[in-house]
Order: structure tokens, then C-alpha cells, then sequence
């Protein structure tokens, strides 16, 4: 081998490792979650998400808290982002703070029942530009009930 060839191969073995760089690595069930918050309505019975858009980045674990704290049921609809993410579990909590049940498997949305709360644990896995927030009880997204989720 040349030494040409030799000190080109080693420029581009170290160019594929820095590019691997942003890429995950290791054990990500050990990952702390980053938490966030949204609330279906208010205790007003206004019908907003709050807030009425959310960010969430690839590659890293989310719990994201639902809460209701209207006196209506709500849905959580997003089915683009149910599509770009793989779901660790949905756990409904009571409201001393007790999970009393845990849902495995694919999500494509979450009812939640007046003062109730639902956890969703997920890692987004593919990109999403502004994809659609809504709540699919008829009226409700008419009614203001809407915002967006981008995942980058």
C-alpha cells in the first residue's frame, strides 16, 4: 500500500467516525426522561392544549405528562407523531399519584377522563414538521382544540 492510499484511508476513517459523532449510543433504557406538560382544557372548560405546541428531538426519551383538568373528557390525537415514535409504555395515574395501569404497544392517541392524568413514555425515531394536534371529539377542534408537534 502506498503511503498515499494509507494517510487517505486514515483521513476517511476519522471522517465517518466524527460524522457518527450525533448518532446514539449505548443503553438508552437507562436514559433519565425529559418530562413535559400539557393540559386538555383548563378548569374553565376552555378548549386549548396548553401549551398548543410541543418540540420534541430524535433519540431521546420523553415523558410526556397529559393532564385534564376540565370537566370533559379529551383526546390526545396526534397520529403523525404516533407514527415517528416508538412508544415504552402509556401509564394511567391516579390522583394520590399511584399508576394504576400500564398500556404497552403502539399509540395512536389517549382519552383522558375529566381531573384524570396519562403518562406517555416515547422516543421519536423520525423527523416531523409541524404535524397536527387535535382533539377528536366532534366540536372540539373546531372550537380551538388544536396546536402542533415538530420533531427534529
Amino acid at each position: 500500500m502506498h503511503r498515499k492510499d494509507w494517510v487517505t484511508g486514515i483521513v476517511s476513517i476519522f471522517f465517518l467516525i466524527s460524522s457518527l459523532h450525533g448518532l446514539a449510543s449505548g443503553d438508552m433504557t437507562a436514559q433519565k426522561p425529559i418530562e413535559v406538560t400539557i393540559s386538555l382544557g383548563n378548569a374553565d372548560n376552555k378548549l386549548r392544549f396548553y401549551p398548543s405546541n410541543l418540540q420534541f428531538e430524535t433519540g431521546h426519551l420523553y415523558k410526556l405528562v397529559i393532564k385534564n383538568p376540565s370537566r370533559q373528557k379529551h383526546y390526545f390525537s396526534a397520529e403523525a407523531m404516533a407514527r415517528a415514535v416508538f412508544t415504552r409504555k402509556v401509564q394511567i395515574i391516579s390522583s394520590a399519584g399511584m399508576t394504576l395501569a400500564e398500556v404497552k404497544g403502539h399509540i395512536n392517541e389517549i382519552e383522558v377522563y375529566p381531573n384524570g392524568v396519562a403518562e406517555w413514555w416515547f422516543v421519536p425515531v423520525k423527523t416531523l414538521n409541524s404535524s397536527k394536534l387535535h382533539c377528536a371529539i366532534k366540536g372540539h377542534t373546531e372550537a380551538g382544540m388544536a396546536g402542533t408537534i415538530t420533531i427534529k
